[in-house]
């Protein structure tokens, strides 16, 4: 850290960062482990009156103690102790002497300020010209302030490849490709655009993100790890999603959908969201123990995909780092800990995991013979009749799929302090309440589940625009403006483009929470346009493209590459919703974790029996999540376990991913039908790679690539010629039929070229 000698200093930006990082856990919010009585985290503890004088004493360094200790060579008297490992480096001491000679002026913390629409910032006019919306020109100002300039717009082809897996989580089409292409439009990006965002695909496309935010996963966990309906609920998600629903009304109906007025099933049934956690149904579990992991787990999850807070931190104690005590985290519990949750396995064998309450959510086909025997009743039906087809609907709706949804007691659970987070040491009771760093909840709103989403979702509530803002620009360049999503307090990373994240979620509240204009403005953007070639120089000034002068280029995620593939080969069966599938995986996959439990109904969780047909076919976000199994390729490519809440997957390189590439049952029956396809259409290799490259890449083959291909052609057909067996061997990898009259030897020589191309880097890369 390095400030010129004039330069004022910054708290926010120069001082904060380091008190949190080596001070504030002997010295801030938690008072349990504040050392000396001293505070460093509030300005008016920080200058008070102490024996020796005061830690901070504003316009004289040299009569502050904090900074006599912070330069003293006595083993006792010098901070941070040697032990801590957290010494300040001579610059450091440095700049806190200086700001303690500007006056020690403090500042709070950026997230928990209002959101204020901060005006346009000032370019140079001849740069004006490459801005397409407000978002380029804070970009811009950045990056002339950095002495950079922004790259030029990718190609065309390169461009709609990009915006059409990031609203889809497909490839685009060759045909809509060529189409927009071909399409003389001065808007013809943009039109493209709302194509994507009202296609079907998009609601999947965006509810991968909000599943591993939520833990969705279609078992309990823990060791029995039982199966439970909640399918119907992601099927709600991408509903609610592909018809552009308010994010604050998407928010408030998952939080206490059954406390709206006339609150609809579909309203009920989003409050699953609440219901998604692990749920022990082991018989030497304690019920109260496990209610309150339960409520706890409510809490981390909504505090960290919503507010972008690690509010668990104050579980056991007062947040070390952010102005959060346990009063204010039992708080928030009393808000979450007053459902209907009780139930035991009327078989007595285990706990009952479709713990009450529950609803009975018809799936689509149930629906649909519902609507027509309504029909029937409004069309003049005997009595007879009507209470015939009245006793047929309760009928369906009894054997209708049971979903866990939420539902308030009507007397208020009591809630309590726990004393280190343990659910049997009870101390004082607290009521319902939010933290006092935010704002107040107003009292006209009520007070439980309903009046708790009323105050996160209301546009004076600072974090959950901001957050939600962050977590959309996170998807499209791979890392957010706030590089740590899950933590927007004090120890987490401050926003790289403040001003323009409080733009973007001002605009946001201000369009009435309206989730695909935002996104139709960030995608529109010059900035996301930009090429993502990056000169060596570029690259080593701004590795990871937090300054924005280049376009995103990141691994894509499995669910993305598994159904790429199963796109481009044809096989994509594109159906919405419906019960959890079971493609390939290897045989006895669950044998370790399950064993023989005889457990009936929830036989199906035990050993793994895969699905034939379409069921092999269905879009990744489908596959059926056993915690304690998750899918193996999709592990492999980094996705979360669902056990607790995530909103920033790792990235890996490893070769197993290429092994899985090259191994899984999926990628060698998708080789062998892309394959066809390339056999299709034309003689020459260079129309079948042609045809390859088009539907991965929108884009023809490079020289070199046609160079290296035509090689490996030549190899294959050799080898296979020689091993004709091992041909036919290659070309029965999967369930789906092979095609008569196509000869083994080409068919699988070229399947082996499909297979390279489905590895390329570029392939599984968003440029």
């Amino acid at each position: 850290m390095s400030l010129g000698v004039d330069a004022p200093v910054d708290f926010v930006r120069d001082i904060r960062p380091l008190l949190s990082d080596r001070c504030f856990r002997c010295h801030g919010p938690d008072e349990s482990a504040r050392e000396a009585g001293l505070r460093l985290d509030l300005r008016e503890a920080a200058v008070a009156d102490r024996e020796g004088g005061p830690a901070v004493m504003p316009g004289q360094p040299h009569q502050s103690q904090m900074l006599a200790r912070l330069r003293s060579t006595d083993p006792d008297e010098r901070m941070p102790p040697a032990e801590s490992g957290l010494a300040l480096s001579h610059d450091e001491i440095e700049i806190i002497q200086r700001w303690i000679g500007q006056g020690a002026s403090y500042a709070p913390h950026w997230s928990f300020t209002p959101i204020k629409r901060p005006s346009s910032p000032v370019i140079h006019q001849e740069l004006r010209r490459w801005t397409q919306n407000p978002i380029d020109e804070f970009v811009l100002a950045r990056l002339e302030s950095e002495r950079l300039s922004p790259s030029s717009q990718a190609d065309l082809a390169t461009l709609v490849r990009r915006v059409t897996l990031d609203l889809t989580g497909l490839p685009a089409r060759p045909a809509d490709v060529a189409a927009f292409l071909s399409e003389n439009h001065p808007n013809a990006y943009e039109r493209y655009i709302d194509r994507l965002l009202a296609s079907p695909r998009f609601g999947e496309r965006l509810a991968v993100w909000w599943l591993e935010a939520s833990r969705y996963a279609d078992t309990n966990g823990y060791q029995h790890d039982f199966y439970r309906t909640v399918y119907p609920w992601r099927t709600w998600v991408i509903r609610a999603l592909n018809g552009n629903m308010p994010f604050d009304q998407f928010v408030v109906e998952q939080l206490a959908g059954d406390l709206l007025p006339e609150s609809s099933p579909e309203q009920v049934l989003a409050t699953c969201y609440l219901r998604l956690h692990r749920m022990n149904s082991e018989n030497g579990s304690i019920d109260e123990e496990f209610y309150v992991e339960n409520v706890v787990d409510r809490i981390e999850t909504v505090s960290t995909a919503l507010m972008g807070l690690t509010m668990g931190c104050a579980r056991c104690h007062d947040h070390k780092f952010d102005p959060i005590t346990m009063r204010d985290f039992y708080s928030l519990f009393a808000y979450l800990n007053n459902g209907q949750e009780k139930g035991t396995d009327p078989r007595g064998l285990h706990k009952n995991p479709w713990s009450p309450p529950v609803l009975r959510y018809p799936d689509a086909f149930q629906r649909t013979e519902l609507r027509l025997l309504e029909a029937r009743l409004q069309r003049g039906a005997t009595e007879t009749d009507a209470l015939a087809i009245q006793e047929k609907m309760k009928e369906i709706r009894q054997l209708a799929p049971a979903v866990m949804v939420m539902r308030e007691r009507e007397e208020r659970r009591p809630s309590f302090i726990l004393t280190r987070g343990s659910y049997d040491r009870r101390e004082e009771q607290v009521s319902p309440g939010t933290p006092a760093v935010l704002p107040e909840i107003s009292s006209d709103v009520p007070d439980n589940r309903l009046g708790f989403a009323r105050w996160l979702t209301s546009p004076e509530h600072p974090l959950l625009a901001r957050v939600a803002v962050n977590q959309y620009w996170q998807m499209f360049f791979g890392v957010g403006l706030v590089g740590t999503p899950e933590n927007f307090g004090v120890q987490g990373e401050p926003p790289t483009h403040p001003q323009m994240l409080d733009w973007l979620a001002s605009e946001f509240i201000h369009s009435r929470w309206n989730v695909k204009l935002l996104l139709r403005s960030i995608l529109g953007s010059a900035t996301y346009r930009q090429s993502s070639q990056a000169t060596p120089s570029m690259f080593e000034r701004d590795p990871e493209n937090r300054l924005l002068a280049r376009g995103a280029r990141f691994r894509l995620s499995g669910f993305t590459i598994r159904d790429q593939a199963l796109a481009a080969s044809g096989l994509l069966i594109e159906m919405i919703g419906g019960p959890s599938v079971r493609p390939y995986q290897p045989s006895g996959m669950w044998a370790e974790v399950s064993g023989d439990q005889g457990l009936g109904a929830n036989i199906q969780t035990t050993f793994y029996k895969q699905d034939n047909g379409e069921g092999l076919y269905r879009r990744s976000l489908y596959t059926f999540w056993k915690r304690s199994v998750p899918p193996p390729t999709l592990s492999t490519f980094d996705a979360p376990n669902r056990e607790a809440c995530v909103v920033r997957r790792s990235a890996t390189n490893t070769p197993l991913q290429a092994l899985a590439l090259m191994n899984d049952t999926t990628y060698l029956e998708v080789a062998r039908h892309l394959a066809l396809h390339m056999l299709r259409a034309g003689d020459s290799i260079e129309q079948r790679v042609n045809e390859a490259t088009q539907r991965l890449l929108a884009r023809p083959p490079t020289e070199n690539e046609l160079l290296i291909l035509q090689d490996a052609m030549q190899h294959h057909r050799e080898f296979y010629t020689a091993n004709p067996t091992l041909a036919q061997e290659f070309l029965s990898h999967g369930e789906s039929p092979q095609v008569e009259g196509v000869e083994a030897v080409e068919h699988a020589a070229l399947s082996q070229i499909a297979l390279m191309l489905l590895n390329l880097d570029e392939t599984i890369t968003k440029e």
